[in-house]
């Protein structure tokens, strides 16, 4: 007999949009991949429809993370959480140190990340997980719809920016399918989106993201501008410039994914902070 889902209603103020529909969540389950067998990290699980969907498709352990204390309490009911098979932490993702988790769940890294994210803090937890170890694999999450297009987009799309520089330096993205309000209790203002991020090959990934990150948030935080203006903003962002040898009058959305590697190397080696 499959173990209801944990009663209680979405709250607002986490961010909550909780799915039901087995048919999308085994869809979300299986969207990066088979996981039977593999450890898996839910953030947000509410309810735990997506819970179960993971649980049915093999995935041991399953370790739960659960800000909301009446969902965390009602998971830890689960015979799974009984035998061990999943695991419930209560708390905040951010700042969580992953690998410690893994170890006390009896989890082998590298950990697949599957989850509906809670909306208010989808970003920062994504590029959290984009500087991290190899403690993570693949990750299947869920996104506001414009935001999974900013995750996926290329040079010269309108929703390029600094979201798909740093996370297409370390992985391989693509947007699996989207989702209506009308799929969710309660229904949110937007459309959703799943996207499917599998981690490049070590030797293609970039290794510095702070330097990335600086180099991206002066070049889109003036997108209009011409690169020799926005990087004004950033000391020694325009010396960085000349040394990489891209033409200063160009926009941030025209330079690839090599050349915002290229630009970060150059502001790093001429004395960007650590």
């Amino acid at each position: 007999m499959t173990t209801p889902l944990t009663p209680g209603g979405a709250r607002k103020s986490l961010g909550q949009h909780f799915l039901f529909d087995p048919s999308v969540l085994r869809r979300i389950a299986g969207a990066g991949g088979p996981v039977e067998g593999r450890t898996v990290i839910e953030v947000g699980p509410g309810p735990g429809g997506l819970t179960r969907a993971l649980l049915e498709a093999g995935a041991a352990p399953l370790i739960a993370i659960e800000l909301d204390e009446r969902f965390a309490e009602g998971l830890r009911l689960w015979p799974e959480a009984r035998t061990g098979r999943l695991y419930v932490h209560q708390g905040d993702a951010m700042g969580l140190v992953m690998p410690d988790l893994i170890a006390a769940a009896g989890g082998t890294p590298p950990a697949m990340i599957i989850a509906n994210l809670p909306y208010n803090v989808a970003t920062p937890l994504l590029i959290a997980w984009l500087k991290a170890g190899d403690w993570r694999g693949a990750m299947v999450l869920m996104f506001q719809k414009e935001v999974a297009l900013r995750i996926c987009a290329g040079p010269e799309d309108e929703h390029y920016g600094r979201l798909a520089v740093l996370a297409q330096a370390v992985m391989r993205t693509r947007l699996a399918f989207s989702l209506p309000p009308g799929a969710f209790r309660p229904p949110p203002k937007v459309d959703s989106a799943v996207v499917v991020l599998e981690p490049l090959a070590p030797e293609e990934r970039f290794g510095d993201l702070g330097a990335l990150e600086s180099v991206t948030a002066a070049a889109f935080g003036q997108r209009r501008k011409m690169l020799r203006v926005a990087l004004k903003s950033l000391s020694g962002g325009p010396e960085a410039l000349e040394r990489a040898g891209i033409t200063p009058t160009r926009r941030a959305e025209t330079l690839s994914q090599s050349e915002f590697r290229c630009l970060a190397r150059a502001w790093r080696e001429l004395g960007g902070p650590a």
